[in-house]
């Protein structure tokens, strides 16, 4: 279970150091200029043209689509995404599924970027975006009809915190899908990973211990998927079309992770084929009364 010492290691100082982690300076002029290489331009764009960039998680689009449709979102309601980053996962609930969706993400860069993003796809007014932390979030209680994260809690220590801020925004009987990297088996983990440059960034947790704060914030679990082997044949895939296109596309993952990429990459498939770590799916229910 989370201890005091968690909660303080989720401090201000350690949250600087994860949002700084994840800058990308000058990253809309990186994207614009990405549009162009492939042809298109901010003027005319649509939200699946940003796809190969802005979904930074793994399974990227497919990933995205199978977690929300667990969520059987209805039109109308009010969605949070935790962790939104640039806000891909935002905009394709906004626009496939007609909710209105707020975002929260620690790093500043991302949410002006996402702004901007949504702007040009013609979104702003069912996707808006904060700067904050998942532990404390700025949100009245039974805010929102949904939630979801996706490859949010490996910075995060205190998962208590975080599930229950979750519960606190959530109204009774709403869903909550977690989408995120987690230990499956022993084993050290190389670094740097696309969430941390160095071990003390990294918050890996087992799937039980998502279930314990889960159930101590006032959530039951409704579904579990162990989504390693889906993993290892997207990187597969993705290695095998940039092999063959002599390079990643123009638009892509490495414009957020940087000339790091290779290596992080690298050290998240070693872990993923050696069973150390996986992407699990949680998808809990908030108890009514």
């Amino acid at each position: 279970m989370p201890t005091n010492l968690s909660k303080e290691r989720d401090g201000e100082p350690r949250q600087q150091e994860v949002a700084a982690h994840y800058r990308v300076p000058d990253l809309v002029a990186m994207i614009r200029a990405a549009l162009v290489a492939s042809g298109k331009s901010p003027d005319h764009v649509a939200p699946d043209d940003l796809a190969p960039a802005e979904e930074f998680h793994i399974g990227g689009r497919l990933a995205t689509k199978e977690l929300l449709d667990q969520l059987r979102l209805k039109t109308g309601w009010h969605v949070l995404d935790i962790g939104s980053g640039i806000g891909g996962p935002a905009r394709f609930a906004a626009h496939e599924y007609g909710v209105r969706v707020t975002g929260i993400d620690l790093t500043p860069d991302y949410v002006e970027t996402a702004a901007t993003l949504t702007q040009w796809v013609g979104l702003s007014d069912r996707a808006n975006f904060r700067q904050g932390s998942a532990t404390s979030l700025p949100f009245t209680q039974g805010s929102f009809d949904a939630a979801y994260m996706l490859h949010v809690g490996m910075n995060i220590d205190d998962k208590e915190a975080l599930c229950r801020e979750a519960a606190r925004v959530l109204r009774p009987g709403a869903h909550f899908a977690i989408y995120d990297v987690m230990r499956l088996g022993q084993g050290d983990i190389r670094f740097p990973v696309p969430w941390a440059a160095h071990e003390g960034l990294s918050s890996l947790a087992a799937p039980d211990v998502y279930k314990e704060a889960l159930q101590l914030a006032g959530f039951e679990l409704v579904a579990e998927r162990n989504r390693r082997d889906f993993a290892i044949q997207f990187f597969d895939t993705m290695r095998a079309k940039n092999e063959a296109a002599g390079g990643p596309p123009p638009l892509g993952a490495q414009l957020v992770m940087g000339s790091r990429a290779p290596v992080m990459i690298g050290n998240l498939v070693a872990a993923l084929r050696a069973g150390t770590l996986g992407p699990v799916e949680l998808i809990a229910r908030k108890r009514v009364g």
